[in-house]
């Protein structure tokens, strides 16, 4: 039952239904009685700068579009109050639980009648944004898709808290970003209002060589869920049945996997994307290999797949897969191509997806995907193309260095709509990664893209766990990219995968640091490799003392113990598993650099101690530079490498820096 307190401390008692959707009714009607005493500010209370606006905000990825202090802090006590409203599924309800317990709360009510009391439902829900305006929140003018508001204000009695969404997916990243307000028995006070800018957020499983496994892709649901991305594209390039033997349909076990999925896709309010690869064999002209695409899409839908994408990505246009095609079409070109390609994805979207219930318009990646350059192959598909299907696109190049929003319009020109982004970062299947983790925080993408994108993913590494950096950094962008700061996002990332530990969070940075190399096609990185430990060698390598010793011998202090640190206080074991050979060889380049700043600070008094210093430095670099990448689990096999270029040439260095070379 649900007890609720009037101010003329009248005791109401109502039965509460069984299920938290049925609470609408009762809320609507505790709206109209009185209001309660616990939403009251003590007129008395002095002011004092705990209460004033003028205290610092809490770190909320990602960024809300609109974040205000709202006076002081609520006390979390053992006893809290959860009103669940219409809107609210299991999901949501897990995640408000969670964060109440970590915060101290013993008991969790489901009524009104405890100090601090949590409402939450949708925000067309009377009652909910009642205690939204009671909390000194307010709704949007024009409320956005997935959009939230938010209100925390502290009382006598403990508080109020109001979690309004615009939507489902509103209603559960409301709670995503309620979860970020809680510390130890503290929830910050605060008015937000939001919504995401961009529609699709998230990763694109594309990547080539070893494929995420099952539990690694449950893993990457969840953790979309925690960052308020709301996209998965399932496209691994190993997996036989959607590319070489895509007319094939599943075996039940695969299949079972597949809906195993999907189902935690939905959980974590994630859209699983279908995409098959058919362009390797198929017959553009051929009836019986378009109904087979369909069917394929099909066995999908009837396990609750609603988005789907053929993929034409890395496949040759210059010859056809039959003979059909050249008599249909004429020789093969890239008008012919595009003209083939625009027939088979209207006859998707309009043979079959505007058939059946909820589905998505397709999508597709098209076979020019990284230029912005018109061509005879553009024009046939955008001219023929139905408007509705979205096209995806890599940027100016395969692995672009920046992406700008006069790029994007660009590519939105030539197709004759907004592009979907697919971002190659942080892949690590191509030569220019063997033997690297890619952990740079995700930048050089122009604020504003929202204006010409209609989403982004990105292509993830083969490690999945050490991905979510990234990844992290990615949706935080497409949410926000006005307000998005890659260096706070960054140690946001640091954070979550370090549980809010601050020494494990600071370990996995100067960890991350050592991985900020980030390759392109070319030559040239679009992002450089260690640019803090760069920074603080070469101001050893201009003054080999003095302050800029110390502080290097810092730096190499906090490398030396980063491993251990890491390993104590990251709690995802797959983390850990799949960046363990980098671990072990960070260990050992931080030993050999203290031992390196060692000889360097000996070298005028002990000599001989120096040379020792520089020699054992150097075994320890040959020792970890042997390491190599874990067998079947990366694309490319190779040694391991930790701040190449940066860490081993000034060890290599140091004994001519001192003099003793």
């Amino acid at each position: 039952m649900v007890v609720w307190t009037n101010r003329a401390q009248e005791v109401l008692v109502f039965r509460r239904p069984s299920r938290p959707g049925a609470l609408t009714a009762l809320l609507a009607a505790l709206v109209l009685l009185p209001q309660p005493a616990f939403a009251q500010q003590p007129a008395d209370q002095p002011a004092t700068d705990a209460t004033n606006d003028a205290r610092r905000l809490p770190v909320v990825t990602p960024t809300p579009q609109q974040i205000e202090p709202n006076g002081r802090d609520l006390r979390v006590g053992p006893e809290v109050s959860l009103v669940l409203g219409s809107g609210v599924d299991q999901a949501t309800e897990d995640v408000l639980r969670a964060a109440l317990e970590r915060a101290g709360a013993r008991e969790i009510r489901a009524d009104a009648g405890a100090g601090l009391t949590v409402v939450v439902g949708s925000i067309e829900d009377p009652a909910v944004t009642e205690a939204l305006t009671e909390a000194g929140g307010e709704v949007a003018p024009e409320p956005a898709a997935e959009g939230y508001s938010l209100a925390s204000k502290a009382s006598r009695r403990g508080g109020l808290v109001a979690l309004a969404g615009n939507d489902g997916n509103g209603v559960y990243y409301a709670a995503q970003t309620f979860r970020q307000l809680v510390e130890d028995r503290t929830i910050a006070a605060v008015s937000i209002l939001d919504h995401p800018l961009m529609a699709l957020r998230g990763s694109i499983e594309g990547f080539y060589g070893a494929p995420w496994s099952h539990a690694d892709r449950l893993d990457q649901l969840a953790f979309y869920g925690d960052i308020k991305a709301n996209t998965y594209i399932y496209t691994p390039k190993d997996d036989v049945y959607l590319r070489e033997q895509w007319r094939d349909p599943y075996p039940a076990e695969e299949l079972a996997k597949l809906a195993e999925l999907v189902e935690a896709a939905a959980w974590h309010h994630v859209q699983f994307t279908y995409a098959i690869s058919p362009g390797l064999s198929i017959c553009y002209s051929d009836p019986a290999d378009r109904a087979s695409l369909i069917d394929k899409l099909d066995s999908l839908y009837q396990l609750g797949v609603r988005s789907f994408y053929v993929a034409l990505d890395d496949i040759e246009y210059g010859r056809w897969n039959c003979a059909a095609d050249e008599e249909h079409y004429g020789p093969a070109d890239q008008e012919a191509a595009g003209r083939a390609q625009a027939d088979l994805l209207n006859a998707v979207q309009h043979d079959y997806l505007d058939t059946v219930e909820g589905a998505q318009p397709l999508q597709t990646v098209p076979t020019e995907y990284s230029d912005v350059e018109d061509s005879p192959y553009k024009t046939a598909l955008r001219t023929a193309l139905d408007e509705r299907i979205v096209i995806q696109w890599t940027g100016t190049d395969v692995v672009p260095a920046s992406i700008t929003v006069a790029d994007a319009e660009a590519a939105a020109r030539v197709w004759g709509r907004k592009v979907f982004l697919w971002d190659n970062y942080p892949v690590n299947d191509f030569g220019q990664t063997t033997g690297r983790l890619l952990m740079a925080p995700y930048s050089k993408r122009e604020a504003g893209l929202d204006s010409a994108l209609s989403g982004i993913v990105l292509n993830p590494m083969n490690q999945a766990a050490p991905s979510k950096v990234a990844l992290f950094g990615g949706a935080s962008f497409a949410w926000n990219g006005r307000d998005y700061d890659a260096e706070t996002t960054w140690w946001a990332a640091a954070e979550y995968l370090a549980d809010g530990d601050a020494r494990t969070a600071e370990a996995l940075v100067a960890f991350f640091d050592t991985q900020h190399l980030a390759p392109t096609f070319g030559d040239t990185p679009w992002q450089p490799q260690a640019p803090a430990l760069a920074a603080a060698v070469d101001a050893v390598r201009a003054q080999p003392s003095g302050l800029p010793l110390r502080e290097l011998r810092e730096r190499a202090d906090l490398l030396a113990t980063a491993s251990e640190q890491i390993r104590a206080g990251v709690a995802d074991p797959a983390f850990l598993e799949q960046t363990q050979p980098w671990l072990d060889a960070l260990a050992l380049w931080g030993r050999a650099l203290q031992l390196t700043v060692d000889g360097l600070d000996r070298v005028a008094e002990d000599p001989q101690g120096a040379d020792r210093a520089f020699a054992e430095s150097a075994e320890l670099a040959e020792e970890a530079s042997a390491i190599q990448t874990i067998p079947g689990t990366t694309r490319p096999q190779g040694p391991i490498k930790v701040a190449d270029g940066v860490l081993d040439t000034f060890i290599a260095d140091a004994p001519e820096l001192a003099g003793r070379g």
